[in-house]
């Protein structure tokens, strides 16, 4: 789990910023040691995505995993008794075999064993349903695991509401006391959650207004007599070399009451720590490579935060011992997936990457697109990007590498469009220009030209021979499920006709590849083309 330069690009503008704050650092340390005034250290953590055991890769050092990361995390909780432990979303889902193939169990236990104080719904949180979803959070059975009990502490989400109730499905909002003064706490989720996760798994429920959803808590807050205000926002965004931040979580905050100190932020895996509209925003890259560590200082008598300050931690190996009790419970959760995982698959010629070209092909969304297309003997095949969760290793592939690929068990679904549906589907892949969502394609080629109006960019589409397609004859496609029911807003797919489903992705590409001549490759070869023209 190689991140990329692009990730850590926030490290030397943290540098830098560092460098500016220290006499303000100075002066905080000072005023919070104030009789009547408290400091309270918060650190955070966000899309985690069950990482209990996937080492990565940082300034070419290793960092992550749970292990490593807790003992981060009680070496700072050491440094300020009043510290609060937070996560804000997708602490799973999406996960490795070590915590998925337990529903993961095992990293609901981590959070337990490490103290989380609270925590907030992320968009995978819901990739099982609300129903698997509250068994984690609250306890109960599953038919594969048995009995959880499920997290000991709080979830808060305030934009999510039953669709029957109109009643939020977890507390809106939640009191913390340090020392005796209150600190709110408002949880809310991407609103966009409905078109990033199967129809299934938000069943019944509505997601609402995140700037809207928070104000209508801070009012509620203030008439408790709360102005330390803090928000977990599953949203995220992206900081340029000045520091500014740009994207939805910035959106959200430029809309929120004046009461609001600060906001955590989340699912875009990015770096950020900077101030929008006088609040603090920060967010932690993801996978536990990383976490924050926001301090603030109350007036006792105010109530109020009359200081702030975040830093973003990077979990690096070197000079750090992984913590003895995490890394016990990660070696016993290894050990019942093992005999699954550890099946050999295949053997690579190299490793097989979903980093994208410009043009956005990559050589492991090839391999997938070819092994649906191939399994469901269709004419063309698409893949969503957001699918592809990890990269296969060089040498031996086991089914563990190909589970972390593909962890979401989508069927496989075979369906008829028209060329002309086709044409209007790759075009839907730039209407959000804030998130351009490449497929991947098997079976044809097609040519793009970022300077065209969005709804008009594909230049040409042609079958693998270079023939081009015919708008009007009907073609046979293969997708997933979660695209087949118009996922990331590919509706066209809605349009198919004469759908049969077939089986998981998994199982697909795990087959797929034990039938390639071994050792296997695959490699980026120009489906995907830009053009100036």
């Amino acid at each position: 789990m190689n991140l990329s330069f692009k990730q850590r690009a926030g490290v030397a503008l943290l540098s830098l910023l560092t460098l500016v704050a220290v006499p303000f650092l100075a002066a905080f340390d000072h005023a919070s040691k104030g009789p009547k005034l408290v400091s309270v250290q918060m650190l955070s953590i966000n899309d985690f995505h069950g990482q209990l055991d996937r080492v990565g890769n940082v300034n070419n050092q290793p960092v992550g995993t749970a292990a490593y990361l807790a003992s981060y995390l009680r070496q700072r909780s050491l440094e300020n008794p009043n510290t609060l432990l937070l996560h804000v979303g997708d602490a799973v889902g999406a996960s490795p075999p070590v915590s998925a193939l337990l529903q993961d169990e095992p990293t609901i236990d981590i959070l337990n064993t490490l103290g989380f104080d609270l925590g907030t719904l992320g968009n995978h949180e819901f990739d099982e349903g609300v129903t698997e979803m509250m068994r984690l959070i609250h306890g109960g059975t599953h038919p594969e695991t048995g009995y959880f009990e499920g997290a000991n502490f709080p979830y808060t989400v305030a934009n999510v509401v039953d669709k029957k109730t109109h009643q939020p499905i977890l507390p809106p909002h939640v009191i913390k006391r340090v020392k005796g003064v209150p600190i709110g706490f408002i949880g809310v989720v991407t609103k966009t959650t409905p078109t990033i996760v199967t129809p299934d798994g938000v069943k019944g429920v509505i997601f609402t207004d995140e700037a809207e959803a928070i104000n209508r808590e801070v009012k509620k807050l203030k008439k408790k007599g709360v102005k330390a205000i803090m928000v977990l926002a599953h949203e995220g965004g992206f900081q340029n070399s000045k520091g500014e931040i740009t994207g939805p979580i910035a959106d959200i905050t430029k809309q929120l009451d004046p009461e609001v100190d600060v906001v955590f932020a989340g699912h875009s895996h990015s770096y950020l720590n900077g101030t929008v509209n006088g609040k603090l925003v920060v967010q932690a890259y993801s996978y536990g490579t990383a976490f924050s560590d926001v301090d603030i200082v109350i007036d006792r008598r105010t109530k109020d935060v009359i200081q702030k300050r975040a830093e973003v931690v990077t979990t690096y190996h070197k000079g750090m011992k992984p913590d003895a009790q995490i890394q016990k419970m990660v070696d016993e959760a290894q050990a019942k997936v093992a005999p699954i995982i550890n099946e050999e698959v295949g053997q690579t010629t190299e490793a097989i990457t979903r980093t994208e070209n410009d043009a956005g092909e990559s050589a492991l969304g090839n391999l997938i697109a070819d092994a649906q297309r191939w399994k469901m003997n269709t004419d063309f095949s698409f893949m969503n990007p957001g699918g592809i969760r990890a990269d296969l290793p060089a040498g031996k592939v086991t089914w563990g590498d190909v589970f972390s690929v593909q962890p979401f068990g989508n069927d496989l679904v075979k369906m008829e469009l028209t060329g002309e549906q086709i044409r209007r589907l790759l075009n839907q892949q730039f209407q959000d220009p804030d998130r351009i969502r490449i497929l991947k394609v098997s079976g044809l080629e097609f040519t793009w030209n970022p300077s065209r109006p969005a709804n008009d960019r594909v230049v040409d589409v042609r079958k693998a021979d270079g023939t081009p397609i015919d708008p009007a004859r009907t073609y046979t496609v293969t997708t997933n499920s979660f695209l087949a029911s118009g996922g990331d807003n590919f509706t066209v797919f809605n349009e198919g006709t004469n759908k049969v489903v077939g089986p998981t992705d998994l199982d697909a590409l795990v087959e797929y590849i034990k039938q390639l001549p071994q050792p296997f490759s695959a490699r980026i070869e120009g489906r995907i083309q830009l053009t100036d023209q």
